[in-house]
């Protein structure tokens, strides 16, 4: 057992000694790690999607401002007619009022869902399109897999091809859509 170990440390000090002499980008090896968060928030596309995405969110904030300070000035109105009214005139009006108010907050919130459904169909668009990308990589490493950075406890750190990747998908998709270039 003692012996397997020790030849298992000699192993892995060849290895890095072996791994530190050669260029990052020629390593070759089986597997590789890739931050994806990193990937996208980094590339050119992550960077115009969420750009494009805050835009959005900014303006449907403005528009949610816009709307609660009419409906507060059209609250303020009935409150003070309110005074000048019988409970008959003014029951349907609080309710018509109380109805349009529910109306406007499940629409602005359909919006706001409808914002995120549509950023989570971009960034898995992204996903699949940036697929032939990684394979060069991996194929011109001699890798058979790619994995999750944050999945690995020990490892070299020229096995990670994050910023490999951004510099690749950033030419192969140069003006921050997915329409190869």
């Amino acid at each position: 057992m003692r012996l397997a170990l020790v030849l298992a440390a000699v192993g892995l000090a060849l290895l890095g000694e072996a791994a530190a002499a050669q260029d990052p980008q020629q390593i070759l090896a089986p597997l590789l790690t890739l931050d994806d968060e990193r990937m996208f928030t980094d590339s050119q596309f992550g960077k115009s999607l969420i750009a494009r995405q805050e835009e959005k969110a900014q303006a449907l904030t403005t528009e949610n401002r816009r709307i609660e300070a009419d409906l507060e000035a059209e609250e303020k109105d009935l409150s003070t007619r309110r005074a000048s009214m019988t409970r008959d005139v003014f029951t349907p009006l609080a309710d018509a009022f109380n109805q349009k108010v529910e109306g406007i907050r499940a629409a602005q919130d359909a919006k706001s869902r409808e914002l995120a459904r549509h950023f989570d169909q971009e960034r898995q668009r992204f996903l699949d399109a940036i697929r032939p990308v990684l394979a060069q990589i991996m194929n011109a490493r001699g890798a058979v897999a790619i994995i999750d950075k944050r999945a690995v406890f020990v490892g070299f750190e020229n096995v990670d091809i994050t910023n490999q990747a951004i510099v690749e998908l950033d030419k192969a998709f140069a003006d921050g859509t997915l329409a190869p270039q």
